[in-house]
């Protein structure tokens, strides 16, 4: 159980990365990007290409999130150049992207078997390093902490790095233009270039926690991105949800906090013996609708609350006066 916990923070810590994306679009943006599903598969599969024909990990890891960029930038361009619904845009990208990472992968699967990736070489490095002979002597700890520790600090130097930017003048004008694009578009800003310029953003984001997770799992497959857009909003929802969101900076923290948790979730309730691994898309809607709800029925009976605790304060205020008024008369009658 334990090792299991450990690896589904692993998990989480990288799909982070694809949360704190779907957050600059459905929550910065107001945009509702369906490419997730398709550039999360293309920044897998252009990182598992290039590592198999010889590139350096880390920088066939850059060129992924340079091409989810591009994708996104695509997407941006389909809604704001080309007049096509939002919704609709991202449909198509998605679809488009389908057969693109075909084309890259040249077949369905990509394997990364012996091959040095960046997940191998981190597990190298920190085995040099004789840290993980000290640490397991806890008695539940994982093989190797290099991983764990290496993509949490990845997510959190990702989540600065938003955190940043979006207190920039052109991250105040990304966050306006979501807001309200009319009022942004008063003062002269340009609207569509920062559309596409965010979209560009989370699906680099996305592209890049694709490449990581395709050489996590030693593999690019051209359907491992369906449903990502649901986990990436489960994370976000959950998130918000447990963690709260009152600022950038604590959303952004509730976003990774959420994606780990919800890895967690899906592992833990894996274990159930009458779940198999064919019920993920059921147990990740149930989480979703169970995050949705929860706090809306939470919030509700919150409000009952407070409006009971008001009508009783005017009752009792009520009683008050009437008493008063009451003594008063009997003072009155008292002198007369």
């Amino acid at each position: 159980m334990p090792t299991a916990i450990f690896g589904a923070v692993e998990a989480g810590a990288m799909y982070a990365l694809m949360a704190l994306g779907v957050y600059l679009s459905f929550r910065i943006l107001d945009f509702p990007d369906l490419t997730v599903d398709g550039s999360f598969v293309t920044g897998a599969s252009v990182a598992a290409v290039l590592i198999v024909d010889g590139v350096n990990p880390f920088l066939a890891t850059a060129v992924a999130l340079l091409v989810g960029f591009l994708a996104g930038c695509l997407t941006g361009l389909l809604h704001t150049k080309g007049k096509i619904n939002a919704l609709l845009s991202g449909i198509l990208m998605m679809i488009a992207l389908y057969s693109i990472n075909l084309r890259i992968m040249g077949k369905s699967n990509v394997p990364l078997l012996a091959k040095d990736t960046v997940m191998t070489i981190i597990t190298d490095f920190w085995k040099k390093l004789g840290i993980d002979e000290a640490l397991n002597g806890i008695g539940f700890a994982p093989k190797t902490w290099g991983i764990l520790i290496v993509m949490l600090i990845l997510a959190f130097i990702v989540k600065f790095l938003i955190d940043l930017f979006l207190k920039t003048d052109l991250g105040l004008a990304l966050r306006a233009t979501g807001d309200n694009e009319t009022m942004i578009r008063s003062f002269a800003a340009n609207t569509d270039f920062l559309k596409v310029l965010g979209l560009g953003l989370s699906n680099a984001l996305v592209a890049f926690s694709g490449a990581l997770i395709a050489q996590y799992n030693g593999f690019s497959d051209v359907g491992m991105g369906i449903g990502m857009i649901v986990i990436g909003l489960a994370s976000v929802i959950i998130g918000e949800a447990v963690f709260g969101a009152k600022n950038v900076a604590r959303a952004t923290l509730s976003v990774i906090g959420g994606a780990i948790l919800y890895r967690i979730i899906v592992t833990l309730a894996l274990r159930v013996e009458f779940l198999e691994t064919g019920d993920m898309k059921l147990i990740t809607a149930l989480i979703v609708i169970t995050a949705l709800i929860v706090p809306k029925i939470w919030a509700q009976q919150k409000e009952n609350q407070r409006k009971k605790r008001r009508q009783l304060e005017a009752r009792q205020k009520e009683a008050y006066a009437t008493k008063k008024r009451g003594e008063d008369f009997a003072a009155i009658k008292t002198d007369i």
